[in-house]
């Protein structure tokens, strides 16, 4: 979606190990430019700026205008780096948009009410996955889709293809794939195993040590014939 965000963003001429850790120290971090025909650039942004962007309701799929002074140009976020430890941004990837041209993205499938097959038949909701995958115009990107499953029942599931789109949008994820179902609890039968496992066990246990006494009375009987 098409926002009016404008960022500034610096030609990088250092490259490196060095130069990364300089640039983040400084407050910014690397980051490159691509796509659209035309050549990458190398460039350096401020973190915090992007953060919001990725933390908005629109996220990753947020269209808008990087400012390099010389090239202003529609982009997006396609890629980015998180330190696994302190999860400061890293590293960005823009990949400029040509707004003329339909594009795929991945969308969040939201999913609202409580299953019939949860609330009175005593199943479990599980959720496969979050998203799907849809072409469309940039300008016609939507934040999100919303999905209600209060008549989902016991071994029923959502799929891709019940998901309805806006006029223009395509999906282009498996119209088939499971988004999220209802599956029976199987608490009792687990429980039921164990149980019989532990019967089994108890079973056998006296039948061992019934052997070994055996074993010893007739290891006793043979020394009483050698005497």
């Amino acid at each position: 979606m098409r926002k009016d965000i404008t960022i500034a963003a610096e030609p990088r001429t250092s490259r490196g190990k060095n130069a990364a850790i300089r640039l983040r120290a400084a407050g910014k971090i690397p980051a490159v430019l691509y796509g659209a025909g035309a050549p990458s650039v190398a460039v350096t942004v401020n973190p915090r700026e992007i953060n919001r962007i990725l933390h908005s309701p629109t996220g990753h799929n947020t269209i808008f205008d990087l400012d390099l002074g010389s090239e202003k140009a529609p982009v997006m976020v396609v890629d980015w780096l998180h330190d696994p430890v302190k999860d400061n941004l890293l590293h960005v990837d823009f990949k400029r948009i040509d707004l003329s041209k339909r594009l795929r993205v991945k969308v969040p499938v939201h999913t609202t009410g409580e299953p019939v097959g949860v609330k009175i038949q005593g199943g479990s909701l599980e959720i496969v996955t979050r998203e799907i995958e849809i072409e469309c115009l940039p300008d016609e990107i939507p934040e999100q889709y919303t999905a209600d499953i209060t008549g989902l029942a016991l071994g029923q599931s959502l799929r891709a293809g019940e998901i309805k789109l806006a006029e223009g949008a395509t999906l282009t994820s498996p119209a088939d794939m499971v988004l999220a179902h209802v599956v029976a609890i199987r608490t009792t039968d687990t429980t039921a195993e164990a149980a019989a496992a532990a019967e089994g066990a108890v079973k056998s246990e006296p039948e061992v040590i019934k052997k070994g006494k055996k074993e010893e009375e007739g290891a006793a009987e043979d020394k009483a014939k050698k005497k």
